[in-house]
């Protein structure tokens, strides 16, 4: 259940999710988790260093103390694969790319991308960033001209698309923006009955509401995708975008390079994984600065001495760091991707607990966050937590919007100079306000997302 802005203080507290006390039973579980399966998770669980309960027949682990989470991300990562629910979720789309592949699938893969995705190299890619954000900005200006009201979070869906599409592609490659936003929410629409299932156990086959329309949509990313990569093959054009740089990409260890499929996975990952979290984290951003225009004031202050009150250029971006704090204060309210599960595949002691092999492990992200031992007064929206000393105090397993660990997301520094460029261009020209006082309801698809997006009205800024 979602809990509602507090009305009754100066300061709106953001929307939050409220834990059930108890654990649910059985039959209440499973319908909690086709709904939303975020809400399945008990109050103990934002309280507690570890949690364990049995859960349908299976016994699974909530992993909540950082030096805990080190264990299972960091230092026995070698004893825990993907989780059976993670991948019936995400393989028939993603296939094996980096984020679905396990063993030296992964490592390969990795070794070989690795490069491409080098903070200097991706610098490269901010002028595209910027100039999709001024192509926003005027949108929404010419929608606040007549007294216009958008779904921001349709709105960022399309801008880090557009990025996605310009620095992947070197252009739309004929790609219909919309159909693939489309087939992506889609997809991820049904991915809440694929976790059930496997809870279950139920075999793949097994059919559930939603499943044809997910596997069209699944089958119209896999086969654009696939189209470019043997377009761009054929056609042995260089060019310095993402793609480009997959096609000369080679393990360093064994010189491997990847093929057509690997490149498709890899690219739908990109665009999948890519673009989705950062149009959420950007989203759930603008929320948070409606509810508290103060920190608006602060950014802004920031944009215009960095710039000098001229339009953003390139080398400013990595100077906004008030702008990054914002960003990354409200990845931790409302993180991406706000759970990862992993499987024991041997038995491991994590802490003064030993883990079965067939275990799940759940490090539950969105509860980490907003743990009552980790963080004060945690639901309050406040950007100083990353000043740099703040930084430096807190457990680095604390704070995990990219995940951690061998597997720490990959795009990470593209996803923070494309949110920072977007937000520089955007709101010194745009005031955006909720349509409603009720905030939006928070609904896990894999990521975090507004459940019925987020209407705002767009003002021209003064």
């Amino acid at each position: 259940m979602n809990a509602p802005p507090d009305q009754q203080t100066a300061r709106p507290r953001p929307v939050r999710i409220v834990p059930p006390r108890d654990p649910l039973p059985a039959f209440r579980l499973l319908r909690t988790v086709v709904r939303n399966p975020i809400e399945v998770w008990p109050q103990a669980v934002y309280e507690e260093p570890i949690y364990r309960r049995r859960l349908l027949n299976r016994d699974t682990v909530f992993v909540m103390d950082p030096e805990l989470i080190r264990t299972v991300l960091v230092d026995e990562a070698a004893k825990f694969t993907k989780s059976d629910a993670m991948l019936r979720s995400l393989q028939p789309a993603l296939g094996e790319g980096l984020l679905t592949a396990d063993g030296e699938r992964w490592r390969w893969q990795r070794r070989a991308a690795a490069p491409i995705f080098r903070h200097e190299r991706l610098t490269g890619f901010v002028p595209e960033m910027i100039a999709a954000a001024e192509r926003r900005r005027d949108s929404l200006l010419a929608r606040a001209e007549a007294g216009g009201t958008v779904d921001i979070a349709h709105e960022m869906m399309h801008t880090t698309f557009d990025i996605i599409v310009e620095t992947m592609l070197s252009g739309r490659a004929g790609i219909d923006a919309d159909r693939v936003e489309r087939g992506i929410t889609e997809y991820l629409e049904s991915t809440s009955w694929t976790v059930a299932l496997a809870l279950l156990r139920a075999p793949r086959w097994v059919p559930y509401p939603g499943r044809r329309r997910a596997e069209r949509a699944r089958d119209y990313l896999r086969r654009e995708v696939l189209r470019i990569v043997a377009e761009r093959r054929a056609s042995a054009e260089k060019r310095p975008d993402l793609i480009g740089l997959l096609l000369e990409a080679r393990d360093p260890e064994t010189g491997r390079a990847m093929s057509d499929q690997d490149l498709a996975d890899n690219l739908l990952t990109f665009i999948t994984a890519g673009h989705e979290t950062t149009a959420l984290a950007l989203t759930w951003t603008f929320y948070l600065l409606d509810l508290h225009p103060e920190i608006v004031d602060q950014v802004l202050a920031e944009i215009a001495a960095v710039t000098g009150g001229n339009a953003l250029q390139p080398e400013h971006v990595e100077d906004l760091a008030y702008t990054r704090q914002v960003l990354q204060e409200a990845m931790r309210l409302y993180p991406p991707a706000p759970i990862m599960v992993r499987e024991a595949h041997e038995d491991v002691l994590v802490g003064d607990d030993r883990i079965a092999a067939g275990t799940s492990v759940y490090v539950p992200i969105y509860a980490i966050h907003r743990h009552a031992r980790l963080w004060d007064d945690p639901d309050r929206f406040d950007p100083g937590r990353f000043e740099p000393v703040a930084v430096k105090t807190r457990h680095r397993y604390a704070y995990l919007p990219f995940g951690a660990g061998p597997r720490i997301c990959i795009g990470m520094s593209f996803a923070l100079l494309e949110a920072v460029a977007i937000l520089a261009v955007l709101l010194p020209a745009v005031r955006l306000y909720r349509t409603s006082v009720n905030g939006p309801d928070l609904k896990l698809r894999i990521t975090l997302r507004p459940g019925a997006g987020l209407p705002m009205h767009v003002e021209r800024r003064p």
